[in-house]
């Protein structure tokens, strides 16, 4: 285990790449992301995960026990804060999203969608907010 720093930090990981790419960069992605999040939480620091457009479609992969990255997820699951609702909506993944226990968020009305989670307030809250 990391040493805790005396500073801590709030930091929102977005997520947006796509399980369904099939893509080596997209797993990599994932796994950096997550892997960002255990260094953050090790260190103490606050943290937020949430998944946008395509990205909502990999709780459901990540839930996997066979995934390759199956630990790594459960290991900061419990900074998993939402999934977009509209972006589940639009990319097939609600359901998966609700099987997996991750909250649908539509904190941003955005026209013709059910609402959308909101980025703007971790930039108006002066999070550090990384997408990948």
């Amino acid at each position: 285990m990391l040493p805790k720093s005396s500073l801590i930090m709030k930091l929102a990981i977005v997520i947006v790449s796509d399980p369904k790419s099939g893509s080596e960069e997209a797993a990599g992605r994932v796994f950096n992301a997550l892997a960002l999040a255990q260094e953050s939480l090790q260190h103490g620091d606050e943290v937020d995960i949430t998944f946008i457009g395509a990205g909502t479609r990999w709780p459901a992969e990540l839930t996997k026990i066979s995934h390759p990255f199956n630990a790594l997820y459960n290991s900061v699951r419990p900074a998993v804060r939402a999934a977009s609702c509209g972006c589940a909506a639009a990319f097939g993944a609600t359901e998966g999203v609700e099987a997996c226990g991750v909250p649908l968020a539509k904190e941003n009305p955005v026209a013709g969608t059910t609402g959308l989670l909101s980025i703007r307030h971790y930039l108006v809250e002066g999070w550090q907010t990384l997408v990948f």
